[in-house]
């Protein structure tokens, strides 16, 4: 009995080696801590880079002084000057803005909210009942549209849309919840703001863009279209709208936990099946696998290509299926090994080779190819592209994010004169790098990644 014995140890400790050594390989593939510290501390130094003092004018020859009584957080240092709503929301889970900050920014929102009746502005242009602005500017007036700083009648041609951008609505939902889960405290819903309370003007927001009942989607029309996501307001696309009807699955849900949270359950169900009807409708709407693997698509009307950062959102939500994720979560790393959709950890709107043409990333859009948002590259949407990586090739996702580390260190813009990193977005030869010190581009991934276990 003695030989057995002995064999059946050797087994059991070669067994409990080789679990000690994978583990230890597991855990080797992790984000490095002086990296990770290095990105919570940019991410501090260009929010505070892109405050507006009240009586500043953000420096330069801006005309406009901060007038709304408390410090203005804007997308970057010197490039936007005036809050973007979607930009603060999207910086938010990085944790590092504080909630006075936050309550102070949503209630200047409620404030510009367009009340209960359509406002029509010059050119075709109008604004449905409880929309909510591109952007507010720093005497406190609103702007409905990208492309202006215009608060008055005439707000622009159309070229970006007769109606205000969908992704809004949602993102003043997203800003309201963070302010909600990091005080526990539902007494500013309930408050009035122009004798709407809060809470009621959420509600009124999540109601006023255009969705296909059916399947709870957003969509815009042709002939009377609004930007779907700001970070695509370039871009014309029509039909249903992937990346706004994401963010329209999240603010549902985001408004039914207020909801349940304040003492108005009554309003949870219809918003429990909107986010149903969003989860059972995005992949028999937006996939093509014949056409595009893995992807789905951005729309389906004009400007309809694979969309990448849509895709990758999907996935941050826990929106699709396992079966749908794991054959996203391939297609995607097989994208990053083939160059097809990274750069320096940047990331692609559309994969290199799925451009509409040799002429242009998206069927329409405004800028030239290759350049900001027609296949310029990226770091908002890093945080996502590394996450989704995390559960298909560990290697992999700490590549993309030592490439993103070393692009912010190389041109870190505490370093100076010359430097302007975090950038909103380059171009794959080093080129065409645009608006630095770019809040997004380091506050959203560093929200995502200080989670990732």
């Amino acid at each position: 009995m003695t030989e057995p014995l002995h064999l059946m140890r050797l087994i059991r400790f070669a067994i409990a080696f080789a679990w000690l050594i994978a583990a230890r390989a597991l855990l080797g593939e992790t984000l490095p801590q002086g990296d990770m510290e290095f990105l919570r501390d940019m991410t501090r130094d260009v929010i505070h880079a892109s405050r507006v003092a009240p009586g500043s004018n953000g420096g330069g020859k801006w005309a406009l002084r901060n007038t709304v009584g408390f410090p203005l957080v804007t997308p970057g240092r010197d490039s936007y000057h005036a809050f973007w709503i979607r930009d603060f929301s999207m910086a938010l889970d990085s944790g590092l803005i504080a909630a006075d900050e936050i309550r102070d920014h949503l209630l200047l929102i409620c404030r510009t909210q367009n009340g209960p009746g359509v406002r029509r502005l010059a050119n075709g242009l109008h604004l449905p009942p409880w929309s909510i602005p591109d952007h507010i500017n720093y005497n406190g007036l609103p702007t409905f549209y990208p492309g202006t700083y215009a608060t008055g009648e005439d707000q622009g041609s159309g070229a970006f849309g007769q109606m205000p951008p969908i992704d809004d609505h949602y993102e003043f939902i997203h800003i309201a919840h963070v302010w909600w889960k990091s005080t526990h405290n539902g007494e500013i819903l309930r408050q009035e703001v122009n004798g709407v309370r809060v809470f009621d003007r959420l509600l009124s927001a999540f109601g006023s863009p255009l969705t296909d009942p059916p399947s709870g989607l957003a969509q815009t029309p042709d002939d009377d279209r609004a930007v779907g996501f700001g970070f695509l307001d370039g871009v014309t696309q029509t039909g249903k709208l992937l990346f706004a009807s994401l963010l329209r699955y999240r603010a549902a849900g985001e408004l039914a936990e207020i909801a349940e949270a304040i003492g108005q359950p009554h309003h949870v169900p219809a918003l429990r099946r909107i986010q149903e009807l969003i989860r059972t409708s995005l992949v028999p709407t937006f996939a093509d696998p014949k056409a595009i693997g893995g992807w789905l698509r951005a729309s389906t009307g004009l400007s309809r290509e694979a969309d990448v950062w849509g895709t990758l959102f999907a996935l941050h939500l826990g929106v699709l299926s396992p079966s749908d994720a794991r054959v996203a979560r391939t297609t995607i790393a097989d994208a990053v090994r083939r160059g097809t959709i990274v750069c320096e950890g940047g990331v692609r709107q559309v994969p290199t080779d799925l451009d509409f043409s040799a002429t242009t990333a998206w069927e329409r859009c405004r800028w030239p190819v290759n350049t900001y948002q027609n296949g310029g590259y990226w770091h908002t949407a890093t945080g996502w592209l590394i996450a989704a990586l995390w559960q298909e090739d560990r290697k992999l996702a700490r590549q993309v994010f030592d490439d993103m580390i070393s692009h912010l260190r190389s041109q870190d813009f505490r370093r100076g004169n010359g430097f302007g990193a975090p950038w909103e977005v380059f171009g794959s030869n080093g080129s065409a790098r645009q608006n630095p010190v770019y809040l997004t581009s380091v506050a959203l991934p560093y929200g995502i990644l200080k989670e990732l276990k």
